[in-house]
């Protein structure tokens, strides 16, 4: 049970600033229903 896993390891360069990959239409209407969704919320509970 002393398997040891290889990790890999990846440049900085590499590593920061993730794409947000929307390939589908279904996945863009998920993406933007959530994005409103969420500043829905945000709204409703600053006015409450």
């Amino acid at each position: 049970m002393n398997e040891q896993k290889e990790q890999k390891t990846y440049r900085a360069r590499d590593t920061r600033q993730g794409d947000i990959i929307l390939r589908t239409p279904l996945r863009k209407t998920i993406f933007i229903a959530g994005l409103v969704g969420f500043v829905l919320l945000a709204l409703l509970l600053t006015f409450l």
